[in-house]
């Protein structure tokens, strides 16, 4: 089968999405299979090789002067190709982390709009080389938010496009309430053009069927995956080592780093407690910033700064180095997190979870039994959870070998691939012989 995924760059973020996306091409390319990863709007930034193409479509440059000034959108092939330019998206990727998503409304729009909005141009040169040189059997567009290029991808391919939904509701959260309910106006409208949807868990993909109000019937599972290749597994826990509590994600609100803070603090405050390490790692960017050294303040003032630690991550190795590390990883989110690929990179290093019983998690956890769910905002049964795990070793460590354990058995890369193939080729059959199974 020959699968296009088309994916949005989060220029040098280290962004769950597009490392999901780029596991998932090399993995179907693994499986014999014919697949392309296309980024849009930035290259994509990854701890593992990238399988991307060397070609960026929407290029964020164009996408932006497109939006805001009459002669981008007529100027001549030689000016778009080079504010494509590889060298110019990554300089201008630096901005993403500074990016106020409030203020993007109109732009969204206008994508969402697809051929009828002003980047009609980028948007005919992703359909035009795809039906001339690429000639998929199936496209996988990776959010709902590039979704305006698929009714033409439809009409000039001929072809099924499959969205998959994976953190869209978060940046629409972000928009005003006018701009985000016109968004979310035009995905339904794109969805008559839209075979199916892939969703990273049963809880978000019923969520995501209400909050954009799409037919339920579209919506299919595929768990998160990821290649364990070059992680470490279970290993013995040093016995010089303080309890060592972890967090590892991207350092924003919605991940919750305030939460774990402030459960930290309680726990280390708790008669009987030991001295509990706290080493934190994620991507930073500069929007957050004051957000992160409000948190780091909090530590201080409250005396726990000697065994806290930040620590740089920027490839897998170190992923690797900071999960030996730790005993506990505890990532407790404030919305519904659809992924949790943390989660699963915990357990390919042995570490057990701690995590809101919401989003993916309780999927994830019933699937393996690597971790404890707690009430989401609740922090008195989150500060119990992480004391229990941390207070005893051997539970610690009997919970890390299940997580380990069930996520080599059902939770690599390779299951998601194939969860996908099985889709895709009920889309890619005669519409007669379909029979879909949903949510």
């Amino acid at each position: 089968m020959r699968i296009v995924s088309v994916t949005a760059g989060a220029g040098g973020m280290f962004c769950g999405s597009c490392m999901r996306d780029n596991t998932l091409a090399a993995a179907l390319v693994a499986l014999g299979h014919d697949a392309l990863l296309v980024p849009t709007y930035t290259p994509l930034t990854t701890d593992e090789p990238s399988v991307a193409a060397p070609r960026v479509f929407l290029g964020g440059v164009n996408v932006y002067l497109q939006q805001h000034a009459w002669l981008f959108r007529h100027a001549p092939k030689f000016i778009d190709t080079l504010l494509n330019g590889h060298r110019l998206l990554r300089w201008a990727g630096r901005f993403v982390g500074k990016t106020d998503y409030s203020k993007m409304g109109d732009l969204t729009i206008s994508m969402l709009r697809g051929t009828h909005g002003k980047q009609a141009k980028e948007i005919g040169k992703l359909v035009d080389w795809l039906k001339a040189d690429i000639r998929p059997d199936v496209v996988l567009m990776t959010n709902a938010l590039l979704s305006g290029c698929v009714p033409a991808l439809r009409r000039e391919l001929g072809v099924p496009v499959v969205t998959t939904l994976q953190g869209d509701d978060v940046f629409l959260d972000e928009l005003p309430e006018r701009d985000k309910k016109a968004c979310i106006d035009l995905i339904r409208a794109n969805d008559e053009h839209t075979a199916a949807y892939l969703v990273t868990s049963r809880n978000y993909g019923e969520y995501m069927s209400r909050y954009l109000g799409l037919d339920h019937g579209k919506m299919h599972v595929v768990l998160p995956g990821i290649n364990t290749k070059g992680h470490a597994g279970p290993a013995p826990r040093p016995a010089d080592r303080p309890p060592t509590l972890g967090y590892f994600a991207r350092f924003a609100p919605e991940k919750g780093f305030h939460n774990l803070v402030e459960a930290y603090i309680r726990l280390r405050q708790t008669p009987g407690v030991p001295a509990v390490k706290l080493r934190y790692a994620g991507w930073l960017g500069d929007k957050y910033r004051p957000y992160f050294d409000q948190q780091v303040k909090r530590l201080t003032d409250a005396g726990f700064a000697a065994d806290c630690e930040h620590v740089q991550c920027p490839n897998l190795p170190s992923k690797v180095r900071f999960f030996q590390s730790i005993d506990v990883l505890s990532v407790p989110t404030a919305f519904r997190e659809p992924k949790g690929l943390y989660v699963l990179e915990a357990w390919a290093n042995g570490v057990p979870v701690v995590e809101p019983n919401v989003g993916s998690f309780p999927e994830l956890i019933a699937r393996t039994g690597g971790g404890l769910l707690y009430e989401r905002n609740n922090a008195d049964e989150l500060v119990a959870a992480l004391r229990e795990l941390l207070m005893d070793p051997a539970r610690a460590a009997d919970l890390g070998m299940k997580g380990y354990v069930g996520l080599t058995q059902s939770l690599t890369a390779r299951h998601m691939a194939e969860a996908t193939l099985n889709i895709l080729s009920r889309y890619t059959t005669p519409a007669d012989r379909l029979e879909p199974t949903a949510v």
